[in-house]
Formats: C-alpha cells, structure tokens, sequence
C-alpha cells in the first residue's frame, strides 16, 4: 500500500504499458456473440493522438455502459497485478482492460479530481471502474468480479480536459488535486459496503464518508447517480 502522506503535486505515476484495442468477438452467450474491446495490445509507436473519447486506435463495443467522456482512458496500478496474481488469478498488464498500466500509486491515494499532466494532455480522474461480466469472460473466472470488489483493486477513469499528443512511455504527472476530495478506496466504500452489516457508529461514519463523496462535483455524474441511490434509500431505511 502507498501511504498518502507520499501523495504530492509533481509526483509522477510511471508506465508499464499503454494499450488499445478494437471491439472483437470476446465469446458467445446463449448463442449470441458478446463483443468487446477488453482485449488491448501494446502500442509500440512512442506517442498517440488522445481525445475527449479515446487514444488513437482505442475503442468502446457498449458506449451505453463504457466509454464515453467521464471514462475515455481506464488506467490500473501494475502494483495491483502482483496481487491479483497471489490470489490466484492468472493475469498481467493489460488483462484488466486497462489502457495504461501504471506504477507510483494505487486507489488508496489516488483521488477522484485529481489532474495529471500527460504529454500535451491534462487528464482528470473521474471514478473508479466497476467490474461487469466482460472481465470474467476475459479471464475466465467468474470470481473476479467479487474479488474486485472487495479488494477494491479496481483502477481508475480518466475524462479529458484537455486533449493533445501523449507518450506511451515514461508517465504523467500530478498537476492538481482537490484535497478534501475522497480517494478512489473511499469510493469503492461507500459504493459497496454492507450497510445492513454496520453497527450504529460504523453507520454513522459511513453516511459522513457518502457525504465526502457526494459533495465532489468531479465524480462521474453515471457513478453519482449509483451512489446517491443507495445512499438515499438507507437514509429512508433508517428514517421509517
């Protein structure tokens, strides 16, 4: 784990790969073909055109549920792969879907807002990533989303503010952050904890850490909408 005590402006978050891929067949359900673009392959030109959408050569199957301005790059830690693997899963850079794997931080320290310096670009992170069945298919195992989930490995989405040429290697740099802003951990709690689970204190500092992440107007608006639902119907549980 990073400790955020190590987080700074001018830090810099180095490559282990930039990827991207088209939509391909990725297998059949029900005898219906699932495509996707999940399956990225290394890029070895040295830079690539990026814009509000996408890197050059990259690309979305469902834009109704990837993609889009709010998730145009999926970034995850290489440092998230090593553990991956000693749970059992056999994976490495790029089997997340990832378009850039990346090492210097991870979800614990990374938050939602901040903004990195990439070659001509400046990107913003946006929200982290939610696992779908795409990723069990890719992998093979069905267990992968459940353990994304409760490791919080989940990488992150990055919108585009402002677009340009980037590099596909060395890395980005931190530029700017909000600081009262929630890190992509703290999502992912409030996201999935089990509210009916919590004691009436852990309760009470969950609903403190869903206002922390609410009140963050750079979350995804998509993400937003989830997370206020849940919040809203404890809410109303624990009002009746």
């Amino acid at each position: 784990m990073y400790e955020q005590s190590c987080y700074f402006l001018g830090m810099d978050l180095e490559f282990s790969g930039v990827f991207v891929g088209r939509p391909s067949v990725l297998g059949v359900v029900r005898d219906r073909p699932i495509y996707s673009a999940i399956t990225k392959m290394r890029v070895a030109v040295p830079a690539l055109a990026l814009t509000e959408l996408n890197l050059d050569g990259d690309d979305q199957a469902d834009r109704t549920v990837h993609g889009g301005v709010d998730k145009a790059v999926y970034v995850h830690p290489a440092t998230n792969y090593t553990a991956w693997r000693a749970d059992g899963f056999a994976v490495s850079a790029s089997d997340m879907g990832e378009n850039v794997t990346v090492a210097g931080a991870d979800e614990n320290v990374v938050r939602i807002g901040d903004v990195w310096a990439w070659g001509e670009a400046r990107v913003q992170v946006s929200q982290p990533r939610m696992p779908c069945f795409k990723l069990a298919m890719k992998t093979g195992r069905k267990d992968i989303i459940p353990a994304m989930i409760d490791s919080g490995r989940s990488g992150w989405y990055l919108r585009v503010l402002e677009i340009g040429e980037v590099p596909t290697s060395g890395g980005m740099t931190l530029v700017s952050r909000l600081p009262e802003a929630p890190t992509l951990a703290e999502v992912y709690i409030v996201s999935f904890a089990n509210v009916a689970n919590l004691g009436k204190e852990r309760r009470e500092a969950y609903f403190r850490l869903a206002e922390k992440v609410l009140a963050v107007s750079e979350l995804a608006a998509s993400y937003r909408d989830g997370v206020e639902s849940k919040v809203e119907r404890w809410e109303t549980r624990d009002a009746g």
